[in-house]
């Protein structure tokens, strides 16, 4: 498609579209392919109209990272809402979506994750999402233990990490999905009984 081709659209709908086109590069090429020039290429769009959404490649990137975690915490809430109360079920839960999420996104979000390492804002950002991620899990779980409100937060830290290096082996084919989610779902089920 060339730039004539190229349709107007509302800026959160060309927001929406340059991240999908370069969540395909990601996929389809790695990051190291991904720059906003080509983005603007594959969108059928000028260079400018990719510098004007993301700023720079990192903040491409960035967005990026940031419309992935937002589809894992949506997939989560969902799983949620419909879940029977019990610590157990919740556990479950929390476990099959991460696990499922992780392997519908985790080759692409690590891409992302490491072609950012050393970028100031990425590193805030990442801070940022491991506390918002302890503060979900904290008021997803607080319900179902006895365990004082400091522990939990302590623990909610330890499951936040233990389902990212469960992921990672799953990742690497090493554990079936289904097992990850069953030994995330017993690590909860265990730390948070009382």
């Amino acid at each position: 498609m060339g730039l004539a081709a190229a349709k107007k659209m509302p800026k959160a709908q060309r927001r929406d579209q340059l991240l999908s086109i370069a969540l395909d590069i990601v996929r389809d090429e790695g990051t190291d392919a991904l720059t906003l020039g080509y983005v603007a290429e594959k969108a059928g769009v000028s260079k400018p109209i990719a510098y004007e959404h993301f700023g720079t490649r990192s903040g491409l990137l960035i967005a990026l990272f940031e419309q992935l975690d937002q589809q894992q915490i949506d997939q989560l809430a969902a799983a949620i809402a419909e879940a029977p109360k019990r610590l157990e079920d919740v556990a479950r839960v929390v476990s099959d979506a991460y696990m499922a999420c992780y392997q519908s996104i985790g080759a692409e979000w690590s891409s992302i994750s490491a072609a950012l390492r050393g970028d100031e804002v990425m590193d805030e950002i990442q801070c940022g999402l491991i506390d918002s991620y302890v503060d979900l899990y904290c008021s997803i779980l607080a319900p179902y233990t006895k365990i004082t409100a400091d522990d939990l937060r302590l623990r909610c830290v330890g499951i936040v990490g233990a389902a990212e290096a469960i992921s990672r082996e799953m990742i690497r084919d090493k554990l079936e999905e289904k097992a990850a989610a069953a030994v995330l779902q017993s690590l909860i089920v265990t730390w948070l009984s009382k």
